[in-house]
């Protein structure tokens, strides 16, 4: 992760805001400062600022870093390349060459240590998402890093984008986190803002924590199972096609089940 302090030269001493890339996804994301007014920030911007979002996504926040580089289709862009020691087109290296300025207004960048994050980040990464399991469609169980979680009712949230991914379990099931915790995806377009879901879930008394516990108290994989029941892995094989036992998840490698579904089995006749 790298940092950078969003300033302008007709404002001395004012940090607009920052802009965090993630280097293993080449992910942009900016984070303006709350007390922001619309004309001091950044044309493609400002829209935000007047309908009260800071936090900016990272198609917006990709299309201000793009406004600010040479674009990919520039006639001349290998020579470009070229004579600034770069061997391929990459946005952050180009944007580094001028440490963001450019000719459409007075902003640059200034890189900062991520040793001791800024307090506006450190506040705003409180309700960034540190995970997220999907439940039966349409809700999300979503983790933030303040240690709450929220269970989401995706219909009343999603764009147009998400609309194939809830028709489906198994698809909706292919939802992720974005990186830095800006919200949850399915791709690009397909995408809920952390700020969307902590503002619209409904909050549950349950931890990340809690979920670990549980993996790791009450999942057993095929092996524990055998352990369980004094069985080999035939009668679990057998057991699975009878329909007694119902793995959890299975894989070409191992097969999960619910502890609890394992010790009933023993009981049973």
């Amino acid at each position: 992760m790298r940092i950078f302090a969003i300033r302008d030269d007709s404002m001395e001493d004012k940090v607009l805001g920052f802009l965090v890339y993630y280097e293993p996804s080449k992910s942009f994301y900016i984070e303006l400062s709350d007390s922001l007014d619309p004309w001091e920030a950044p044309p493609v911007l400002s829209s935000f600022v007047n309908r009260g979002i800071y936090s900016i996504d990272s198609i917006w926040s990709e299309r201000w870093v793009r406004q600010r580089i040479v674009p990919q289709d520039r006639q001349n862009i290998g020579e470009i390349l070229r004579d600034n020691g770069l061997k391929e087109y990459d946005e952050f290296s180009l944007l580094l060459l001028t440490m963001g300025r450019c000719e459409q207004d007075d902003c640059y960048l200034e890189e900062i240590s991520t040793d001791h994050l800024p307090e506006l980040l450190a506040r705003r990464w409180q309700t960034k998402v540190e995970d997220v399991v999907p439940l039966e469609l349409p809700r999300l169980l979503v983790f933030f890093r303040n240690g709450m979680a929220k269970i989401v009712d995706t219909t009343e949230i999603a764009c147009t984008a998400c609309t194939p991914y809830l028709a489906t379990q198994d698809r909706f099931n292919s939802v992720e986190v974005q990186p830095g915790g800006y919200g949850i995806y399915w791709n690009r377009q397909a995408a809920i803002s952390h700020r969307d879901l902590f503002m619209r879930g409904m909050a549950v008394p349950v931890t990340l924590t809690d979920i670990h516990r549980y993996v790791q108290n009450r999942i057993v994989s095929a092996s524990e199972a055998c352990s369980i029941l004094d069985c080999s892995r035939q009668n679990i094989d057998d057991l699975m096609r009878r329909d007694k036992l119902h793995p959890i998840r299975t894989d070409a490698k191992y097969k999960l089940f619910s502890k609890a579904e394992v010790i009933g089995r023993r009981k049973s006749p």
